[in-house]
């Protein structure tokens, strides 16, 4: 697999560690701006019209004012040159980065949307279920916000990255973030859903889970299908009495966890919903 060598800044193809933001970056400073990880596979980016809706809609909700040329096509050409730059031409996972820049948090200096495009190779057997359950638990330290900006995937990603540490810490693949009210918000890189009484649930996104772009997909397909699936509450509580659990993501579609703390979890549906909804997209 080819290491990434290249990246896009704002119009330009430059090698990987050239550095770009200066110590008054509102970004670096802040958190002020997105990102958005996608899929590249056989030449395309996997859910393209979903991820793009998102992103937008991101530039929308935090008042960036992008110039003319600033459209998905743009965005997309920019990948498929980097990609092919990167040689990453099967499998890889495309970081896109959107920021604001210099200023102090009231003086900005404008709100141009500069845009960051990274690629690294993906190994193939993210295109498959995985065979070893996850083990995972709840991270309590931090608390995930449910507001106007939770939706979103920030570069404020403090939360997260502490809960991802926790869990490095404890030898865990993943980590579950609470809301204020102590319910499932979401996992430091996933959506979280579990199987109860036969039913398929997800935290709501009033909840303050990210809004994943593979949850969208995933809450269709199955709602299409027929499978009985419900977007709501899901405490600490419900998690640790489900029959089945799995993670959702843009880069591995749905993983199989076996344990959360001390409650352990069969593996009986997952295998079946991920032949039936992901097997044919990888």
């Amino acid at each position: 697999m080819h290491a990434a060598q290249f990246l896009f800044s704002d119009g330009k193809i430059l090698k990987h560690d050239k550095l770009l933001i200066s110590p008054n970056n509102r970004s670096f400073r802040y958190g002020d701006g997105f990102f958005e990880t996608m899929k590249w596979f056989n030449g395309k980016i996997l859910l393209e019209q979903l991820h793009l809706e998102r992103l937008f809609h991101a530039l929308h909700i935090l008042q960036f004012k992008p110039p003319a040329y600033f459209t998905a096509e743009y965005i997309v050409q920019a990948i498929q040159q980097l990609v092919a730059k990167n040689q990453h031409h099967q499998l890889a996972r495309v970081r896109v980065t959107i920021y604001r820049g210099d200023g102090g948090i009231y003086d900005e200096q404008n709100h141009f949307p500069h845009l960051l495009i990274q690629t690294w190779a993906l190994n193939p057997m993210n295109n498959r279920l995985n065979e070893n359950g996850l083990d995972i638990d709840i991270y309590a330290a931090a608390v995930k916000q449910s507001d106007h900006f939770s939706l979103l995937k920030s570069n404020n990603y403090l939360g997260y990255v502490m809960a991802a540490l926790w869990a490095k810490e404890h030898h865990l693949n993943d980590a579950i973030l609470l809301n204020p009210q102590g319910n499932i918000a979401d996992a430091t890189i996933a959506n979280v859903f579990i199987i109860n009484n036969g039913t398929i649930i997800t935290p709501a996104l009033s909840e303050g889970p990210v809004s994943g772009v593979m949850r969208r997909y995933i809450l269709k397909q199955l709602q299409e299908r027929g499978y009985e699936v419900k977007e709501g509450i899901v405490s600490a509580d419900d998690l640790a009495n489900a029959s089945e659990v799995f993670l959702t993501n843009a880069i591995y579609g749905m993983r199989w966890v076996k344990q959360c703390g001390k409650n352990t979890y069969m593996h009986q549906l997952v295998p079946h919903l991920y032949k039936e909804i992901m097997a044919d997209m990888f």
